[in-house]
């Protein structure tokens, strides 16, 4: 396997990283501005007020992103295990 290969294994995996993460990730942040934004406005200063709506939201989120998340992942695994036969 050449340097060449190996940077885009590399790097095709971390964007799908980023592809298969960043809807969980964009739905805890915008959680987090929503109670944050609701804990400015009632004064409210609870710390620990966050984090059952975040984990909430995620749960749901796997629960629909999860299908789609695994499909890109078993799709990226076959890719790989395709392009096993042409480095040697």
């Amino acid at each position: 396997m050449s340097l060449g290969q190996a940077i885009m294994i590399f790097r095709s995996g971390v964007f799908q990283l980023l592809i298969v993460a960043s809807p969980i990730l964009l739905i805890a942040m915008v959680t987090g501005l929503i109670i944050s934004i609701f804990q400015a406005t009632t004064s409210i200063q609870e710390q620990t007020l966050t984090f059952v709506p975040k984990i909430a939201a995620i749960l749901i989120s796997l629960l629909f992103f999860g299908p789609w998340i695994m499909q890109m992942l078993v799709q990226y695994t076959l890719t790989l295990m395709n392009q096993i036969g042409s480095m040697g």
